[in-house]
């Protein structure tokens, strides 16, 4: 199975999961409890592939996106003074190009994004393991007042 089809299950599942356990913002005069969580896992290695990917993609995209769009200014242009084609042919080189810069926009979102959840986690994580370091020094320093 390809990483795109295991995406597009994984986000199937868990919308399926997310209708089935949506709640009203209110009191509904049934059984309380804890909210069910979730089954869906992402690892650190699965968003930084998606990164990465989106990275590429935005890369290659930047690249290879604008090949024909000289050419096709150029068509136009000449087409334009005898040929309705010609504005035809410049509108759908106006569209494509905004196409391309909404998918570049979209690839660096996800791409920056990752980056930062990824960078913002790291700082929790040392944040966290210091902390209980702290505390067992402080623990270490009780417990050896109390000898």
């Amino acid at each position: 199975m390809s990483f795109d089809q295991e995406w597009s299950q994984a986000k199937s599942a868990a919308a399926e999961q997310a209708t089935s356990q949506t709640r009203l913002n209110q009191l509904d005069g049934g059984p309380t409890g804890p909210i069910p969580e979730g089954d869906l896992k992402v690892t650190q290695s699965d968003l930084a592939a998606i990164g990465d990917e989106a990275f590429k993609l935005y890369q290659r995209l930047d690249t290879d996106g604008d090949h024909a769009k000289q050419t096709s200014y150029e068509a136009a242009t000449s087409l334009k003074p005898d040929f309705a084609l010609g504005t035809a042919l410049s509108t759908v080189t106006d569209t494509w190009k905004t196409q391309v810069d909404t998918l570049l926009e979209a690839c660096a979102h996800i791409s920056n994004h990752l980056d930062y959840t990824e960078n913002a986690h790291a700082e929790d994580e040392y944040y966290i393991a210091t902390r209980f370091r702290y505390a067992e020094l402080d623990q270490g320093f009780a417990e050896g007042t109390r000898h």
